[in-house]
């Protein structure tokens, strides 16, 4: 059954220092491009889909499709850049937010720093002997994108990189999937969630792309249960998970297993929030798409900042669709052509 009020506020043993995101993920440029199916079938790519790729794979790609921008991105990147945006529009100085990640010693690992810093989280990058990660994106005219990524320094990441007082002093750690695409990254999320919960710091994770339920799923089946309280997965990540087809509570119920504070985004229809016994349905918002780049790391942001500042989970839920919609609106994964009227009506 859906219910839709007298949801708890936090659903999980959560972080001690309210208001502090820690995100950890994969450091990358996206260069936006515009392109067809034909453009993508000539590549042997499936429309929405995240392709692991080399160097000269993805400059064929460049090759062959129109750049529109490029900016600093990768999942997690995205993410904490949202939550960043919506503490510049509620002049809330009083929730901080890092990110760490691994660059290399060039001028994409620059600018990233460089803007990174510029939208309001504090960057704590390894800087590496390879060249910074990229990811061309494919909008095609149906909106959809399609990533050709290549992870270069991003792979690169490790234990060693990690500041673990700075996690444990934090209300939230955030990983994506993406940190399982190598060993090292692997053994830094995994060191990183047990600093976390071993302070008491809330471990949030997104499965981020089908991609990575498909091919790290025994790993994260394993690994989530004792080291997630909370989740983000879209329907076909969780179906993948799960092994379940069936309807969405079922497909939720099955998902408990692994995090008890679970959130699944259903594109423009919203998301679906289980926590505990209680499950609601958020509605999204209804807007003309331009590019869908970053909508899913947009609802992420909006979503863990409202629980970084203790808010009840349907309205953590309200303002995540809000920015996804908002987002898929600009060309690229940006916020400075979002109007600011748009946070300030929920959060007023």
């Amino acid at each position: 059954m859906i219910y839709d009020s007298m949801l708890p506020r936090v659903c999980s043993q959560g972080g001690r220092n309210m208001g502090s995101i820690h995100g950890m993920g994969n450091p990358l440029m996206d260069i936006i491009l515009t392109g067809t199916h034909d453009d993508l079938a000539a590549l042997a790519a499936e429309p929405g889909t995240m392709n692991l790729v080399t160097y000269e794979e993805q400059l064929a790609v460049i090759q062959r499709c129109r750049q529109v921008s490029r900016l600093p991105g990768g999942s997690c990147a995205n993410t904490m850049r949202a939550a960043a945006w919506i503490t510049r529009q509620l002049q809330d100085a009083a929730t901080a937010l890092h990110y760490v990640g691994a660059v290399g010693c060039d001028r994409f690992g620059d600018v990233f720093a460089d803007e990174l810093q510029a939208s309001g989280v504090t960057a704590e990058l390894a800087r590496k002997s390879t060249p910074t990660g990229s990811s061309a994106i494919v909008v095609t005219p149906d909106f959809e994108r399609t990533m050709f990524t290549f992870l270069g320094a991003c792979r690169e990441l490790d234990e060693t990189d990690l500041d673990l007082a700075a996690i444990a002093r934090s209300s939230i750690l955030h990983v994506t999937g993406y940190m399982w695409d190598t060993a090292s990254q692997e053994a830094a999320a995994r060191k990183a969630a047990a600093a976390a919960r071993a302070a008491g710091v809330l471990v949030s994770f997104d499965v981020a792309d089908p991609f990575v339920a498909e091919r790290y799923g025994q790993k994260l089946r394993s690994w989530l249960p004792q080291n997630c309280d909370m989740l983000f997965a879209n329907r076909a990540e969780l179906q993948s998970l799960t092994g379940v087809s069936g309807p969405d509570s079922a497909i939720l119920t099955a998902a408990q297993a692994f995090a008890p504070h679970l959130v699944m985004k259903t594109g423009a229809d919203g998301c679906l929030v289980r926590c505990g016994a209680a499950t609601v349905a958020v509605a999204g918002y209804r807007v003309q798409p331009r590019d869908t780049t970053g909508a899913g790391d947009s609802f992420a942001g909006g979503y863990l900042y409202g629980t970084a500042r203790g808010w009840p989970l349907k309205r953590c839920a309200q303002l995540a669709n809000r920015i996804a919609a908002a987002v898929v609106t600009v060309e690229g994964c940006r916020y400075d052509g979002i109007d600011p009227a748009i946070i300030q009506e929920l959060c007023s």
